[in-house]
């Protein structure tokens, strides 16, 4: 599992510009989407580099009406002091991203009665619609509206699994996957906050487990939040980590 990396991470965008530096990904379909519409540092930028692209980048939001700036750095490579410097000043949020692999049978876990996990079909899709919808709606009724046709699009795709949690019947969490030829991405995992604690992740994975047992699952995780404790406990395999930075400016 050593060969995989933040590149096997799926990124929801079309690349619009590259060169040895960095990737421009754009997302007209899901401009709300921070994690659509970004810079991908390739290499390390100089102060200089970065101000330029910073600049670049908000030029070219502005026509889109679009008012962030994101900027991923390249994986395993600590922020150069300058640069976080600069970023402090400028009140960008700094985080870093943590990279997990696990073998199917490696996984940790244990039964939870009160917990059903059920594959989206066409019989339970608007539930799952309208349990997205509502738990992104704390972002925005915007991209809201967005994600909930960015989901129903992604429904269609062969390649992607969205799964349904049920606790004592009432829908409560989701997750997505992406399936590829050797691994399954796990992704956008949540489960409503007045359930957390009652296993419901825990199962949601153990059906990915079970059902892509000859595969390596991979997920990534917030560096600075508490589901990565529950990962490491899982027996999830740390693989690296990547920073990202960004600012949303006022009108």
């Amino acid at each position: 599992m050593s060969n995989i990396t933040f590149d096997h991470i799926e990124k929801i965008g079309h690349i619009i510009y590259e060169d040895e530096v960095c990737q421009h990904v754009h997302y007209p379909e899901m401009l709300s989407r921070y994690d659509s519409n970004f810079i991908l540092f390739k290499t390390m930028p100089s102060l200089t580099t970065f101000k330029e692209t910073a600049r670049m980048l908000r030029t070219f939001h502005q026509k889109y009406n679009q008012k962030h700036l994101k900027f991923i750095f390249p994986s395993n490579e600590k922020i150069t002091a300058d640069i976080l410097s600069y970023l402090t000043e400028e009140n960008y949020d700094i985080g870093f991203l943590e990279l997990y692999t696990i073998e199917p049978s490696q996984f940790a876990t244990s039964v939870h009665r009160h917990v059903d996990v059920q594959p989206v079909t066409e019989d339970n899709l608007e539930v799952f619609l309208k349990l997205q919808y509502e738990e992104d709606l704390k972002y925005g009724e915007t991209f809201a509206t967005e994600k909930k046709a960015l989901l129903q699009r992604r429904f269609h795709d062969s390649h992607k699994h969205q799964l349904l949690a049920y606790y004592d019947g009432i829908p409560v969490g989701s997750t997505e996957l992406i399936e590829e030829v050797t691994t399954v991405e796990i992704d956008n995992l949540f489960v409503l906050e007045a359930f957390q604690r009652k296993g419901i992740g825990t199962q949601l994975q153990q059906y990915v487990m079970q059902k892509f047992h000859h595969k390596i699952v991979i997920l990534v995780a917030d560096g600075e939040d508490t589901p990565r404790d529950m990962y490491q406990k899982q027996n999830y395999v740390y693989q690296g980590f990547q920073y990202e930075v960004l600012k949303v400016e006022g009108d």
